[in-house]
């Protein structure tokens, strides 16, 4: 008679989940997360600059999940400009954040979705000599923080936003603002939505400083998801790095 083995059960492994870190941040510093949706190749857009929709729904629903998960959605004037997005939370179920706009030119429109009243907070961050934009409703509060060069300083904002008691920020775009932030070693967390497409040219993502070396490349510990319907999520710790293989 055939030996009889039991056959162990396995329990399923739990997923980790991507907001995670977010809820677990610390409370006595900021916590910056950024995100950013791409193709394949690394663009986020055409070079006409249409860009809706490279990510797929399950995509976005994250990007929403992320917005529910933070104090604050930090993104460029020129996004604004660009896309006229809302900033608030309507994929999934949670509340919406506080919305910051980065202006050092006053370019900001008046009549702008995110600045609607809707019981968020909204915040304005220029620069001392930043022109500030004209006809902005009353609920706009401005915050000047110091210029570093040409630009907005990205840890001045970030540390600006927590004096005003918003701990967890959303760095949601462009590619120039998310990419500051990151140069700026601003950014604890990177989110890359990367979506089963190739454009062949366009815009691209992340623009960093150029290195000498690829070994000052970073590395960041990383955890990948695949979404539902096929677009995959790139967890990037930036606060650990990984060490380079080794031939």
């Amino acid at each position: 008679m055939a030996q009889e083995h039991e056959v162990a059960k396995r329990e399923p492994r739990a997923e980790p989940d991507p907001l995670a870190a977010i809820r677990a941040a610390p409370g006595d510093r900021p916590f910056v997360v950024a995100q950013l949706g791409q193709s394949l190749d690394g663009k986020i857009a055409t070079d006409s600059g249409e860009s809706r929709w490279i990510n797929n729904c399950a995509a976005l629903d994250h990007v929403h999940a992320l917005r529910a998960a933070v104090d604050a959605v930090v993104v460029g004037a020129g996004t604004v400009m660009a896309d006229d997005p809302k900033l608030n939370v309507r994929r999934v179920p949670g509340r919406s954040p506080a919305r910051v706009i980065i202006d050092p030119s006053g370019r900001l429109r008046a009549d702008a979705k995110c600045l609607l009243a809707d019981g968020c907070r909204v915040y304005l961050v220029q620069a001392e000599d930043s022109p500030e934009p004209a006809g902005l409703p009353s609920l706009v509060e401005r915050v000047t923080v110091a210029r570093s060069g040409p630009h907005i300083s990205p840890r001045a904002i970030v540390a600006a936003l927590f004096a005003k008691g918003l701990r967890t920020m959303l760095i949601e775009g462009g590619a120039m603002t998310v990419s500051s932030f990151i140069a700026d070693a601003a950014v604890d967390r990177l989110h890359v939505l990367v979506a089963p497409m190739i454009i062949g040219s366009g815009k691209p993502g992340l623009v960093l400083p150029p290195l000498a070396r690829l070994g000052d490349a970073l590395r960041p510990k990383t955890t990948v998801h695949v979404l539902a319907d096929g677009d995959v999520l790139f967890d990037c710790d930036l606060r650990t790095q990984c060490s380079a293989p080794q031939g």
